[in-house]
């Protein structure tokens, strides 16, 4: 195993509270303190405290966030702190998931619909390699974390070492490739696949974008290169490296044979239990799906949704808790967990964690109780809070708002108020009947406002209480020369990432959301933030959802949020007198210290470039080409783009035609 230090690497130094929370979270972690609640406000630093504070332990990290942009945007700073150690992205390979459902009222069956994201779930293989053979590693989820995930030993047990000078025959070498479920093709290669012609074999391993091309002389392996997937130029020439499995879930052909047994007999067992009570057609159909998906298993080693027989495959018990992320993660000899967790803006991760459990066993059951799945298939399923618990040691939650959970357990609460920037909590202004002054609709006064700050260069936002209210609103600014988008839960992940990306970089002005928009959004440019219907009590305008969206706007100087309400509520009140008295601590600290605040400025920088596809990376590769020959002879290269396009149509290379057809469009469009 690599055993490399981490090294923090910034050109900033701790200032403000983050020396006195640095100081204090590390003794804790020293002491063996298992839980310590960071007290950040917004703009504070907490992520910049805590890499320090992964410095100075030097423990493996699991930073779990509650969605996926906020965990990309986590990921990228880790990545900036710690350059050169191993910072990873662990989320939901999933684009779009419907699982599996039954509903019994209306008789319908809901089959499993998903498009996996190819690249994401690379990042997750390249999160597994990293925890198995480094010590320096970082890994960044979401949620994804407690879910089922093969077994670490047999993952790492199959891993294949491939040295030059290698005595192995071409036919045994890609048996072996095959049996981590490696995928054989003739075009173009994807991660976890390979390709074999005459004496060399090339082959995309699962955790990164290169390929390695082996070739064979007299069944020995001579050269291996290490090439780079899109511009095929040879990287380097390599005398060692290691292939892991294709898939998470990995059981060895004895394994396999005893699991597919016990599966066999549970089913001979349910269809037993539905005859019994005269379920016919439960037993018939329980009976149908799971001889299939068995044959499929005894054939080719797998099937769809073989996670639902991973408590086979791994030998547990009935109710036993899966193999997670968590398991990957280093462990003392005793089994006790020897990593470092921290729960980012914990008052919403935390329940997070704690209701996935109960979800998806009433899923489950339902499609237990009428026979589409074995009841084995509830073990395939998130670990349930306590078992989260067990399987965590020392925990830091971060969060500006800390719910009673963290709060009642931690240790060490340190409170992390004094921004190194010197800036203050923004001011709060009610507008609306309890203002005493004309009032013209809320709509309309956050226009009258955003006009103003973006005159000024700055962005403003503005949170509704629901979807539709957040797309209205959008359209409505739109007629209004306002340049806005919306951003809200049916965005999927990556674009999720790239309309905040343009939002920093001034591709429109405005943003609207609704909670989406409360906790860890970083947007230094943000100087205005109208929380409309503010006085609407409830999930999305309680104290901790106000002070949240509040801290938007405290990372620029101007910042400032208008509270649109005709009354004052309990969580209105709260959260302005608690917003108020971090103001008076800080403008006490600057003017104490003699700082004048400064907004923040951050770099423009996001996950996204990892996370497109080989697709647009190769578009964008020919483009750095063929726009100096474009502008020389514009038909010309246009002609003999769209003959290779075709060319390539009638050889049925579709793939090569749609990046040909892409650049077409790029040209045209300089």
């Amino acid at each position: 195993m690599n055993n490399e230090k981490f090294k923090l690497q910034s050109e900033f130094k701790p200032a403000g509270d983050q020396p006195k929370a640095i100081q204090s979270l590390s003794a804790g972690i020293k002491k063996g303190l298992n839980h310590q609640v960071l007290l950040g406000v917004t703009g504070s630093g907490k992520t910049f405290t805590v890499a320090n504070v992964i410095e100075k332990v030097q423990k493996s990290t699991l930073v779990i966030a509650h969605n996926k942009t906020l965990a990309a945007q986590l990921a990228q700073e880790y990545r900036t702190f710690f350059p050169s150690n191993s910072v990873h992205y662990f989320v939901s390979y999933y684009d779009y998931y419907q699982p599996e459902a039954y509903l019994p009222v209306s008789d319908t069956y809901i089959e499993k619909e998903a498009q996996i994201n190819e690249e994401i779930d690379r990042l997750r293989h390249a999160s597994t390699q990293a925890l198995l053979t480094r010590s320096d590693v970082i890994v960044v989820a979401s949620v994804s974390a407690i879910y089922g995930l093969g077994s670490p030993v047999e993952y790492e047990k199959v891993h294949i070492k491939i040295a030059k000078g290698d005595t192995v025959t071409r036919g045994e070498f890609l048996r072996k490739l095959i049996y981590i479920y490696f995928e054989r093709t003739n075009a173009d290669l994807s991660p976890g696949a390979f390709r074999a012609v005459g004496n060399t074999i090339e082959i995309m391993p699962t955790n990164e974008k290169v390929i390695y091309r082996l070739t064979l002389e007299k069944n020995v392996i001579s050269v291996i290169e290490k090439i780079d997937a899109i511009s095929r130029k040879i990287i380097e020439n390599i005398d060692l490296f290691f292939l892991y499995p294709a898939k998470h879930f990995i059981t060895p052909e004895d394994e396999r044979k005893r699991a597919i047994s016990d599966i066999e007999m549970e089913l001979k067992e349910r269809i037993k239990k539905f005859e019994k009570a005269g379920k016919i057609l439960e037993a018939e159909r329980i009976k149908r799906r799971t001889r299939h998906d068995i044959a499929l298993i005894r054939e080719i080693g797998y099937c769809s949704g073989i996670e639902n027989y991973s408590r086979h495959f791994d030998g547990r018990r009935p109710g036993e808790p899966p193999y997670t992320l968590l398991s990957y993660f280093p462990h003392t000899a005793s089994g006790r967990a020897d990593f470092l967790t921290i729960i980012d803006e914990s008052h919403i991760t935390v329940p997070q964690l704690g209701g996935m459990y109960a979800g998806d066993r009433s899923r489950k059951d339902n499609l237990v109780e009428h026979g589409f799945r074995l009841p084995s298939a509830v073990d395939n399923r998130p670990l349930n809070f306590e078992e989260f618990e067990e399987r965590v040691n020392q925990v830091i939650y971060t969060s500006a708002t800390p719910g009673p959970y963290e709060l009642e357990r931690t240790k060490n609460t340190v409170e992390q108020i004094i921004r190194p920037t010197g800036l203050v909590d923004p001011e709060i202004i009610l507008r609306g009947i309890v203002s005493k002054g004309t009032y013209e609709g809320q709509v309309a006064d956050f226009i009258k406002e955003s006009e103003k700050v973006i005159k000024g260069g700055n962005r403003t936002m503005a949170t509704t209480l629901t979807k539709k209210m957040a797309e209205d609103l959008t359209d409505f600014l739109k007629q209004k020369n306002i340049k806005a988008e919306y951003l809200h839960s049916d965005i999927k992940t990556i674009e999720r990432i790239t309309i905040l990306t343009d939002f920093r970089k001034g591709k429109f002005d405005c943003l609207v959301g609704v909670n989406l928009l409360r906790e860890g959004l970083d947007l230094p440019e943000v100087s205005f933030i109208g929380i409309l219907d503010a006085d609407k009590e409830g999930f999305l305008r309680s104290i901790t959802a106000l002070i949240q969206i509040i801290g938007r706007a405290a990372r620029n100087v101007e910042g400032h949020v208008v509270l649109y309400a005709d009354n004052v509520t309990k969580s209105m009140r709260v959260a302005t007198l608690e917003t108020n008295r971090r103001r008076e601590i800080q403008l006490a600290h600057n003017k104490k210290h003699k700082i004048t605040p400064k907004t923040i400025i951050k770099k423009i920088e996001d996950i996204t470039d990892q996370l497109r596809s080989s697709h647009e990376k190769t578009v964008s590769t020919l483009l750095l080409v063929d726009r100096e020959l474009y502008k020389k002879n514009p038909k010309g290269v246009i002609k003999d783009k769209k003959l290779a396009m075709e060319k390539a149509v009638k050889i049925l290379d579709f793939e090569t035609a749609a990046i040909i057809r892409d650049e077409i469009r790029a040209l045209e469009g300089v």
